[in-house]
């Protein structure tokens, strides 16, 4: 569903309240009093702040209802824990909590399995992400968030790398058209020249210039790593004959290489 759509999960978001700030203070000591009617008020006051939220997650492609579901159980927690003797708004405690309970959500449903402790740093470091963040008003440096968080800088950033999602080798990289690069166009195999890649090129256009049992003699001596008499063995021949067409067939491939 689009992000852009009025209705979600049921909701009409063009009906939804705004609460001011002041009627949050009054009903903070009713919610954590049990009264269920202000709690009702207080969370449903709060949804447009949990569809500013979804906006960060639209390009995922991820179902909006599932997410703003999701977002909302953020909203209850921030409810549950939030100190109201703090002098701190609840829109910026409540936000944090909001984003990170939609990324775990889509990492728990990552098509890429990463290890509950892992998963479990990787949280935890990005909540004190958030929170440096507000503290210092930049990006803090992972050596910052691990020192906070008593880790190695190492683990730090191994546990936030394992949770990025994966990106595929066919997205276009500056522009859509059908003549952008592609990560994959970025990819090199180091470990394969040009040199090298057309020498293999030249190789098997050689190959089929020659006799099917000179090409099945070549391909089990050098690609299946066969001996002679193993390939003597199984052509029905003598080792004395596969030698003879073997250098017969390397000769004959080197006049075309």
């Amino acid at each position: 569903m689009a992000i852009g759509k009025v209705e979600i999960c049921g909701v009409d978001t063009s009906t939804l309240p705004v609460i001011t700030n002041e009627r949050m203070r009054e009903l903070f000591p009713l919610v954590h009093g049990g009264d269920m009617q202000a709690r009702e008020e207080f969370i449903r006051g709060n949804l447009r702040l949990v569809l500013s939220v979804l906006q960060r997650f639209h390009h995922r492609g991820e179902n909006v209802d599932d997410l703003f579901q999701v977002g909302c159980i953020g909203l209850i927690k921030a409810l549950d824990n939030f100190d109201v003797t703090q002098n701190v708004r609840f829109s910026t405690y409540a936000v944090p909590m909001i984003i990170g309970e939609i990324r775990r959500y889509l990492r728990d449903n990552n098509a890429i399995r990463v290890s509950r402790s892992l998963r479990d740093i990787a949280y935890k470091a990005l909540q004190m992400r958030d929170r440096l963040q507000t503290e210092l008003g930049r990006e803090p440096t992972a050596a910052e968030i691990a020192q906070k968080m008593e880790l190695c800088e190492e683990d730090v950033i191994l546990a936030l790398e394992a949770i990025q999602d994966p990106i595929s080798l066919c997205e276009p990289i500056g522009g859509d058209n059908a003549d952008a690069l592609t990560i994959g166009d970025q990819v090199r195999d180091e470990s394969v020249s040009a040199d090298g890649w057309l020498q293999n090129i030249a190789i098997r256009e050689a190959m089929h210039r020659l006799s099917e049992r000179e090409q099945r003699i070549l391909n089990l001596r050098f690609f299946q790593g066969r001996t002679q008499m193993e390939v003597a063995g199984e052509i029905g021949i003598s080792q004395a004959q596969v030698s003879r067409l073997e250098k017969a067939a390397l000769t004959h491939m080197k006049k075309f290489i």
